[in-house]
């Protein structure tokens, strides 16, 4: 099978991917960090971001949010929350979906969400890992949409490219073994256009099934914007010999390269190519805002009203001390506020 088969199993597989098992994967228990599990402010910043760009929609009486890849639904009821309590009007006219393919974490989201779900603010769309890609959305598709992705296309399974083709997994003797297949032309052209290619020993990922994702995405957008927040690269850096191969492996907090240590109980991810996701944005009639780092994009939310968004619940000066270091991960380098870059495309 190719890797990308392997990986989808590892991820995605109904009964033992990572994605599907009933194991905690997030925060300080789990495998990894997405903001917000860092604190509620992220999801109240973006509140106050998608307010905006609702009312840059000349404030339609509908708006719907798609986000994928949810997890539990901890930045959902942030954005709910918040803009229920803070931005009235918008809220009114919200209607937030999220697309969870994983039945584990659906039923998180039941939870989390049950007082939003019980309103009909909230829907929650499955989808099957054998449906990929599409896209579910609650209401009608002449309603304006934002569509939301954080930590989604990182998490899309890739192909990998050596200098001997295309990479596939065999099964001999009841162990995994690698074996090299030729490269499909799509793949090259991939490469060609929006990469490099290997040269002998390394490894390149070619995200094809991402490609896919965007295109859908973009196609379901007929008007609205698109917002991405991940982490990844552009090809300019693959030129200059960074981000030449980037799948990892993540398990309790530390990283491995071997993708074949802990099957199905390890995250498997690679870098987004975010030059390669701008050109199917622009190729489908899109406009792309120029690539910002999360720091730049928080910064630009936050810094018109020092942050109250953040503040507004402190009553002591000690959990103001808090708060502040929860947003400083969040927007300081050695955080994740250079590590994530923030795509935004609009179709008005």
């Amino acid at each position: 099978m190719p890797f990308s088969r392997y990986m989808e199993i590892c991820l995605y597989d109904p009964t033992a991917g990572y994605y599907s098992r009933n194991a905690e994967q997030f925060g300080k228990a789990g495998d990894f960090y997405t903001s917000s599990d860092v604190h509620a402010v992220f999801g109240r910043l973006l509140a106050r971001q998608f307010d905006q760009m609702w009312q840059a929609l000349d404030r339609p009486p509908k708006i719907e949010i798609l986000e994928l890849g949810p997890g539990r639904g901890l930045f959902a009821r942030d954005v709910l929350d918040w803009s229920n309590k803070k931005f009235p009007d918008f809220f009114a006219a919200l209607t937030y979906t999220v697309q969870e393919s994983s039945p584990a974490l659906r039923a998180k989201l039941q939870d989390t969400l049950k007082n939003h779900l019980a309103s009909g603010k909230a829907i929650i769309s499955g989808e099957s890992p054998e449906e990929r890609p599409s896209i579910h959305r609650s209401l009608t598709p002449d309603t304006p949409l934002i569509v939301f992705a954080n930590e989604f296309f990182d998490a899309l399974p890739v192909e990998i490219l050596g200098t001997d083709g295309k990479l596939h997994i065999a099964l001999e003797n009841n162990r995994l073994r690698e074996t090299w297949l030729p490269s499909l032309d799509e793949e090259l052209e991939f490469l060609d256009r929006y990469g490099v290619h290997p040269e002998p020993g390394e490894r390149i990922d070619v995200p094809m099934l991402a490609q896919n994702w965007i295109r859908q995405i973009a196609h379901a957008i007929a008007r609205g914007l698109l917002l991405i927040v991940d982490y990844g690269y552009t090809r300019n850096e693959q030129l200059a010999g960074r981000h030449r191969g980037t799948l990892m492996a993540y398990r309790h907090h530390s990283a491995s390269p071997d993708p074949y240590q802990a099957p199905g109980e390890q995250d498997l991810t690679a870098h987004v190519n975010f030059t390669a996701l701008t050109a199917a944005c622009e190729q489908s009639g899109m406009r792309v805002e120029k690539l910002l780092t999360q720091s730049q994009f928080l910064m630009g939310i936050g810094e018109r009203n020092q942050f109250a968004d953040a503040f507004e619940d402190c009553r002591v000066p000690q959990e103001r001390a808090k708060v502040a270091l929860h947003l400083k991960h969040l927007v300081t380098p050695v955080g994740m506020g250079e590590t994530f870059q923030v795509l935004i495309a609009r179709r008005e």
